[in-house]
């Protein structure tokens, strides 16, 4: 999300909270257990889904996002798993830090799964992250692959040569307070800017991205979060480097991760990793089409507890 004072998707809803279908209210009402864990100095929170001696899933959000992109997503998936979704040092409701580096969020990681009880099972965790998060989890595959079952990374970009990326570059400033909740969630907006049918996804992760303060309300996510200096890395070393097992998924329509961009990470990996499209969504795919991603994480989560890996690992 950002904080462009362009008016937001939701503006037309005057802050009225939007009513999503059946299945998006039986699923969010699935309270999942709330827990704080210090890890290098900073507050970490994560919520948990599920029997705790199931396999171990966790779910990692995206830049400036939070745990509750997963709350209606999570709880299809904790039949079979033990499943936990953080905040990342410096979002949600996670603590803040004085500089942030990837190997502090890849720690925050580690230490999630381990307080989760997900190196307790025989069988090792999977990590399903989306966008910057992925970035984060091709670090941990890298570095920490033999202590995982896989990785499944969501539309997280590793571009060719001629198409240069990395996280943004923004000026530290105080973030607006907007004196009403209505006036703050009219300036939600994705990141990047794309439409998105489904309304009251929107809202509810909209409204999760908010926190009251003196004067009104303001946005969760540290402002000074890729102010100083921050560096993803090499991510086509690291992508080729993962220890464990690694799958790709993109959206058919997103802008960051078109065709050709998928085709040369799934050249990095041999051509032996699944490449996965998901129909008609853009680069939030959860919330653009979270069925049809609960569906696609379910098959592969299956076909890997029955298959074995091909690709040198």
């Amino acid at each position: 999300m950002t904080t462009d004072p362009t008016q937001g998707p939701l503006a037309r809803f005057k802050g009225e909270p939007v009513a999503g279908p059946a299945w998006f209210e039986q699923t969010v009402a699935v309270k999942p257990e709330v827990v704080y864990i210090e890890v290098a100095g900073a507050h970490i929170r994560y919520l948990r889904w599920g029997d705790r001696k199931r396999p171990g899933l966790l779910l990692v959000h995206g830049n400036a996002a939070h745990a509750e992109w997963w709350s209606f997503i999570a709880p299809f998936l904790s039949g079979d798993y033990n499943v936990a979704a953080l905040d990342l040092s410096g979002m949600g409701d996670s603590g803040h830090r004085p500089h942030y580096a990837m190997e502090s969020f890849v720690e925050e990681q580690l230490a999630v799964m381990n307080a989760a009880g997900m190196f307790d099972h025989e069988e090792p965790p999977v990590i399903v992250a989306h966008s910057f998060g992925g970035f984060v989890t091709m670090l941990t595959g890298a570095l920490h692959g033999d202590k995982l079952a896989g990785t499944i990374i969501v539309d997280s970009p590793v571009n060719p040569p001629h198409r240069p990326g990395g996280p943004p570059k923004r000026e530290a400033r105080p973030h607006r307070i907007y004196p009403t909740l209505t006036e703050a969630l009219a300036r939600f907006r994705l990141a990047p800017e794309q439409p998105c049918e489904n309304d009251y996804i929107v809202d509810y992760v909209a409204r999760r991205s908010l926190k009251q303060v003196d004067g009104g309300w303001t946005w969760k996510f540290d402002p000074a979060l890729w102010s100083g200096p921050f560096s993803i890395g090499d991510a086509a070393e690291r992508l080729r480097s993962t220890k464990c097992r690694i799958a790709i998924m993109r959206g058919e329509m997103s802008v960051l991760m078109p065709h050709e961009v998928g085709e040369y990470m799934f050249n990095l990996l041999g051509r032996a990793a699944p490449m996965i499209e998901i129909p008609q969504a853009r680069h939030h795919v959860m919330l653009d089409q979270p069925l049809a991603f609960v569906a696609a994480v379910r098959a592969l989560l299956a076909d890997w507890n029955h298959s074995m890996p091909t690709r040198r690992v």
